[in-house]
Formats: C-alpha cells, structure tokens, sequence
C-alpha cells in the first residue's frame, strides 16, 4: 500500500505542471549517453511520449557525432577536431548527413511510434527548414560546418498540428545549395526560439551547471540570463560548459522562456525535472 500511496503522491506533485504545460512546444536536444545506453535511450523515448499525451508538443533535435565518426574510421577517413568542431569537407558532410538523417532519425522515429506517438524524421534541407552559412572558428575555416541563420517553422508548424512529433537532424542548407553539418545543440537552440518554445532541454552527461566542476553537489539549480554571463565571466562557467551555456542564453535571447540541461544518463530525466517541484538538473531563464 506504502508504494502505491507514493505513486499516488507523484501524480498530485505532477498535476500543476501538466496543467500549466499543456498545449506548450517544448524543444529537446537529445544526444551523449542518452543515445547510446539502450535502458537510458528507452526512458528518454517513453518520457517524450508521455509528454505528448499529457497534451504538450514536443520537438527532438538530435546529435550524432560518435556515429559520425565510428562509420569515417571505418571508411579510412581521418576525424580532426578543432575546438570541438569537427573539419568537414564535402565527403564528410555527405557522411554526416546520411548517418545523421539516416539510421539515426529513423530509429527515433521508429521508437517513438513504438510507444504510440506518430513521428516523422527530417532534416533541416526539408522545407528549408535551417538556412545555414560557413560557420569560421577564429577566422578559421572548418568546411562545410555551418551556422543557422534562419529557420522556416512552417513544416515542423505543420507536423505539429498534425499530431506528429517532429525528429529533427541538425543538417542545413544555404542559398546556393551548399550542405552543412550543424552542431545540434546551436541547432536546437534556434529551432526553439523561432518556435517561441516553452522550453528548450539539453540532454547531456553532466548533472548540469556547477559552481566546483569536481564537485556535483555545488550544482546550480536555477540562474537568470545575467547570472549566467557573470559565472562565464568569473570562471565559474569554463571549458566545455561555456558553448553550452552559450546555446541556452541564445536560446533566452530568442524568447525561450527556460532552458534546461539535464544529465540524461538518468532514467526518465526529463519527467523528474519538468513535473517536479525540485527538479534535477540547472534551469536558466531570463
């Protein structure tokens, strides 16, 4: 009886949060672990789809780069990196968008009709839904690494209002057709501020934002858009946080009103920190 009261409980603590997030978009960045542990890959997928049957309208954005690379290794083609971002010449960026576009969405689409949920897998080419440019490193030039310029929300707007969840793959195009890899969580920020979401959700292997890099306890689990310049400023925010809390105040900036990194290597995530009073992982807002 104990259980069964305590499973009542969280119903009760989750009623004000569906109510209130009913009808809401809310973008979600899904990569790391995430996509790789098959027990943590199925929470994810069974979180989205409670999302979408409680009545919210959730969008993925997915990542891909290990599968990138796994399927160049075995091409015989050699990965560099330059402060995170993979050089692509046009191979890899053809590379790149069939891992990406390919095995990848369709087997998240093919998961989340598993649960129930109707899901279509595109790209950013599909309707022109990421106009990307040459994104420069330092004036350095990486390939066909791109940067989202605009985005058309008229097919993910379309999806949605026909009961589908849209996977989206971080693959763009410009004006003259050029075909770009984009790094996702840029992507997924852009996607969301254009779609006005509620909430834009980074799935990541960190418990989120933390005062003491070493220390999980110093998480921070709320900050406004000023704290989080000041954190970068003072060093608080370093390393691999910095272009990652860069993504969420882009995503503040463009009118998201929380942004969230979750760690995503635990079960059902995104439940825990959108449909409970604590939370799990740090929440910016403006």
């Amino acid at each position: 009886m104990k259980k069964e009261i305590e499973k009542a409980s969280v119903l009760i603590e989750a009623l004000p949060y569906i109510r209130r997030f009913a009808g809401s978009i809310v973008v979600v960045k899904y990569g790391g672990s995430a996509m790789v542990d098959e027990e943590i890959k199925t929470s994810v997928i069974q979180d989205i789809a409670m999302m979408k049957r409680i009545g919210m309208r959730p969008v993925v954005v997915h990542g891909g780069g290990n599968s990138i690379t796994s399927l160049l290794d075995r091409l015989g083609k050699k990965t560099t990196f330059v402060d995170g971002l993979r050089i692509t010449d046009a191979e890899t960026a053809q590379i790149a968008e069939m891992v990406l576009s390919g095995s990848i969405s369709k087997e998240l689409v093919q998961c989340l009709q598993g649960q129930g949920i109707n899901a279509v897998g595109i790209n950013g080419k599909d309707g022109d839904t990421l106009i990307a440019r040459k994104k420069l490193n330092d004036g350095k030039d990486l390939g066909f690494v791109g940067e989202v310029v605009r985005v058309n929300t008229a097919l993910l707007d379309s999806l949605m209002a026909n009961d589908f969840v849209p996977v989206v793959a971080p693959v763009g195009t410009d004006f003259e057709g050029n075909t770009y890899n984009i790094n996702a969580d840029y992507a997924a920020s852009a996607i969301a501020g254009a779609l006005h979401a509620q909430k834009l959700v980074f799935l990541t292997d960190v418990e989120g934002i933390l005062r003491d890099k070493d220390d999980p306890s110093t998480i921070l689990r709320q900050l406004t858009l000023t704290e989080a310049e000041n954190y970068i400023a003072d060093g608080t925010i370093s390393g691999g946080m910095i272009p990652k809390a860069h993504c969420c105040m882009d995503g503040i900036r463009q009118g998201v009103q929380s942004v969230h990194i979750l760690d995503g290597r635990i079960p059902h995530s995104l439940l825990l920190e959108i449909f409970t009073n604590e939370g799990i992982g740090t929440m910016m807002t403006r």
